[in-house]
């Protein structure tokens, strides 16, 4: 068991902790609105299909345009682009606020907002992703941080939730995108307040679609990190749309409203938060290649048991197991691939891995919506769930060749002496 000194050591840097601290009140924001906006959209039109259609359009960006996003996160300054970045999506809250306080807010609004802010997003993620090795005062403080910064984003998962079924029971759903466009004032004052060391001349530039073409070719054709994009990119893509049918669920299967849509993502977050905890608690990368395989078969079991749960206090228990092993993929996937990556590519790796995690979603949304308008939410699920278990066992058949590949690397920062084999 990790001391507490060590759980959290990755907040020993300054800048690192100004980050924690301003992205912790931000991310509560966001969560805050990603429910309202479901719960308007469904208030509005009552259809899973739309569902899926404005949480395609929201997260397509993402998949269009991160993966050139990438080639500028390692052209220019991620710090200035952060401050731009969170600007904008600040301002797009305030947008989607004053549209619903004045009661002119439609679907039409909502979809073209949110592909708005998943064009902001295509930026942000690969930028905060890549920018987080900037933050670290020791290299081997990251995976710490990576795991830290999960634990953040499933405080916030848990408390989000929670809070936007309060707000929207009270108030409606406009003040929950007031509330979050505020919140991003926090992360842009920490931004502000950082104390960044000079950055090292940058290579020379090669045209931008040839270092587009380098970045692709070296994500791709290193087996292992080709191997852990395809599993997460099929994870989210089958796997996460559940997130998108949780007010069916809330509404038609549990019989509930806003407070049982809040309790059931709030319990998805938990599990996501242990998830980070368990994670953060690990001294080293090595070992964490089988955990990909446990948590992403951990993932499509729950999801499995889940979809025909009718009980409000088992799906709550489900879903505890659903966001445990969600995280557990994600942020093992992310930490050993910002382990293994050239420091000049991670930018473009980072912007492959946004573009697996949350790029491949929005397909994921449409599929649910359009499948759970013919069959239900309850099996669209139940399928999503059983893709997932199959590409575990398809990763876990490859994990020993990926291993042979990175022990070299691993040897090389010292996370396994030499020379004797160890377990990555």
């Amino acid at each position: 068991m990790a001391q507490p000194r060590n759980f959290v050591r990755a907040l020993s840097s300054r800048n690192y902790r100004l980050y924690y601290g301003g992205q912790g009140i931000s991310v509560i924001g966001t969560w805050i609105t990603r429910v309202a906006t479901s719960w308007l959209v469904y208030r509005l039109t009552g259809s899973a299909l739309m569902l899926g259609i404005t949480g395609f359009i929201g997260q397509l960006p993402v998949f269009l345009f991160a993966p050139f996003a990438g080639v500028i996160v390692d052209r220019t300054s991620r710090h200035r682009l952060l401050l731009v970045t969170q600007f904008f999506s600040m301002l797009q809250s305030f947008a989607l606020a004053i549209l619903t306080l004045t009661g002119v807010i439609t679907v039409l609004h909502i979809i073209l907002l949110s592909a708005v802010q998943g064009f902001i997003n295509a930026f942000d993620t690969p930028g905060r992703q890549a920018f987080l090795s900037e933050m670290i005062e020791r290299k081997e403080d990251l995976g710490n941080a990576i795991a830290l910064n999960s634990s953040m984003v499933n405080v916030a998962r848990l408390l989000g939730p929670s809070i936007a079924g309060v707000i929207i029971a009270g108030f409606g759903e406009g003040i929950c995108f007031t509330v979050d466009g505020f919140s991003y004032m926090a992360v842009i004052a920490s931004l502000i307040m950082m104390r960044l060391r000079p950055a090292p001349p940058p290579p020379p530039r090669e045209r931008f679609f040839r270092e587009f073409m380098e970045g692709f070719r070296y994500s791709f054709g290193f087996t292992t990190i080709k191997a852990i994009l395809l599993l997460l990119a099929l994870s989210s893509m089958m796997g996460m749309s559940y997130t998108v049918l949780m007010p069916v669920f809330a509404s038609k299967v549990l019989g509930g409203g806003p407070h049982t849509l809040g309790f059931l993502m709030s319990a998805s977050g938990v599990g996501a938060l242990a998830g980070a905890f368990f994670l953060a608690s690990r001294e080293s990368v090595r070992g964490l290649g089988r955990w990909i395989v446990i948590a992403s078969s951990t993932f499509g079991l729950g999801l499995m048991a889940f979809s025909f749960s009718a009980h409000l206090a088992l799906s709550l228990l489900l879903l505890l197991v659903v966001g445990f092993g969600m995280m557990v993929h994600m942020a093992s996937s992310n930490t050993i691939l910002q382990t293994i990556s050239e420091e000049r590519m991670r930018g473009r790796v980072m912007s492959f891995y946004s573009m697996a995690f949350m790029g491949m979603t929005p397909f994921g949304n449409l599929i649910a919506g359009t499948v759970a308008d013919l069959i239900g939410a309850q099996w669209t699920t139940f399928a999503g769930g059983l893709v997932c278990v199959v590409g575990s066992m398809a990763f876990l058949r490859v994990l020993p060749r990926l291993r042979e590949q990175i022990r070299p690397i691993y040897r090389q920062l010292g996370i396994i002496p030499q020379p004797m084999s160890g377990q990555e």
